[in-house]
């Protein structure tokens, strides 16, 4: 059985948003960090490029 938010992002309003997962390496230690995000398709590209 689907959780609702899963269920409610696949109908209606909810195809206009995307999650995004960004890896990123952490200065102190080395490690790779991830970071994830449920943001609307029109900021996508701002969501990649900030650091």
């Amino acid at each position: 059985m689907a959780k609702k938010v899963v269920a409610t992002l696949k109908t209606g309003a909810g195809k206009a948003f995307t999650k995004c997962i960004k890896m990123t390496k952490s200065d102190k230690s080395g490690a790779y960090l991830f970071k994830e995000e449920i943001i609307h398709n029109d900021h996508i590209n701002d969501f990649f490029t900030k650091k």
